[in-house]
């Protein structure tokens, strides 16, 4: 490239530019960003931003407008109104360029653009002014009806779904699996959400924002969780030492472990999640929730599965797992320990945990909660579609794996 970098930085005027201008076209031309363009030509990105759109926004006010700009008395309005769409109805016609229809209305060419790419016929293609009038006109009233408020059928659906605490991901998928060839029953999951959130809409029951596994009736940022630090010294086989087969969830068997802590920290759930089918099993654990009585609870629980789906724990360091060894010893179950801090080693686990929180809210006494009670959680639980598994449930995995 012939083209150097001038060694005088001062002001040079839009006059003297004219060697960086005519590179800096050549470059855009090529495929460059305008940042690496910039960087190349040595000027600045905002001087890239106006070459490349002619007049900036923050002068397109002051400039006057060309000879053939279509600019009513008044100064521009925010919007495009009939005389705008007449003029570019006109030079399309001309085979005229977007940007040079923008610099004479004065607008940005995504806006022409836009108005183009959105108020053609949709079957000829051609830009008919009147017609986009009548469209723009009609795409503007506020508020706008939502496809849930419209459609009675796809209402009751979701609803249903919120009742049995669906997510709202898991309801889209469901409709499109349902309505195949229904295309006014499918939403996207964020319809979902913004029925339940916007106020004003109406399109689905405010109560229903509680069957949600955040239980708001608004959003809120996520914050960090508070880091887990080690509270035992007894030795511990680490995860980093944890078989392949198990990091790569190849085959069933390798489980995740917690628990979720109730009122006051005197009550608690056990929770294990096994890795390859996210099939759950609950510990019931009332009222002491030390190492003795969880590893008793381990063992009762892991000599109900058979040989082939014991094949490791993979817990983190809390203390209710000091007695590890002789949960090891009793089952021939080895037991992994995650990092500090690190709850994503256990991701499936804290997934889990979280959806688990719909039935056990946090504050509450989780003494008062039968085994049968959580017996038929899991069992709701393992019945429900899953993303991660291709929109089958845990159980119907678990089915296949094992005949297989």
């Amino acid at each position: 490239m012939d083209f150097k970098i001038r060694r005088d930085r001062t002001a040079q005027g839009p006059v003297k530019l004219g060697r960086e201008r005519a590179e800096y076209s050549r470059l855009v031309q090529q495929g460059y960003s305008n940042k690496e363009a910039c960087r190349l030509v040595g000027i600045d990105a905002r001087t890239g931003r106006k070459w490349r759109n002619g007049r900036s926004a923050d002068r397109r006010q002051k400039a006057a407008p060309p000879i053939n700009a279509v600019v009513p008395p008044s100064g521009p309005s925010r919007y495009l109104r009939e005389a705008d769409r007449i003029h570019i109805a006109d030079r399309l016609r001309e085979k005229a360029t977007v940007r040079a229809i923008a610099a004479e209305l004065g607008r940005s060419p995504s806006t022409i653009s836009r108005e183009i790419r959105r108020n053609r016929h949709p079957d000829s293609g051609q830009y008919r002014p009147h017609a986009a009038q009548a469209r723009a006109d009609a795409r503007r009233p506020r508020p706008k009806p939502g496809k849930i408020g419209q459609n009675p059928e796809l209402r009751d659906f979701i609803q249903d779904r919120l009742t049995l605490r669906w997510s709202p991901e898991q309801i889209c998928q469901a409709l499109r699996a349902q309505f195949a060839n229904r295309p006014e029953m499918h939403v996207v999951h964020e319809t979902v959400y913004q029925a339940l959130y916007v106020q004003g809409r109406g399109e689905l029951r405010r109560e229903l924002a509680r069957a949600l596994r955040s239980g708001r009736a608004r959003r809120k940022p996520h914050r960090q969780v508070a880091s887990r630090q080690p509270r035992f010294t007894t030795p511990m086989v680490m995860i980093s030492e944890r078989p392949a087969e198990a990091s790569d969830r190849a085959g069933p068997g390798h489980w995740e472990g917690d628990l979720i802590i109730g009122k006051d920290g005197k009550s608690a759930i056990g929770t294990l999640v096994e890795r390859a089918t996210r099939y759950v099993m609950l510990l019931h654990l009332p009222g002491d929730h030390g190492a003795e009585r969880v590893r008793d609870a381990l063992v009762t629980t892991a000599q109900t599965l058979p040989s082939h789906l014991r094949r490791s724990l993979t817990w983190d360091q809390g203390s209710e797992m000091a007695a590890h060894g002789s949960f090891t010893i009793a089952t021939g179950i080895p037991v992994y320990f995650c990092d500090p801090a690190s709850p994503w080693q256990r991701g499936s686990n804290e997934n889990t945990n979280g959806l688990l929180r719909q039935y056990f809210p946090k504050g509450t006494d989780l003494s008062v909660h039968t085994p049968q009670h959580l017996a038929a959680v899991a069992t709701e639980l393992n019945g429900r579609p899953r993303k991660t598994l291709g929109w089958e449930t845990p159980a119907e995995r678990l089915h296949k794996l094992l005949a297989a």
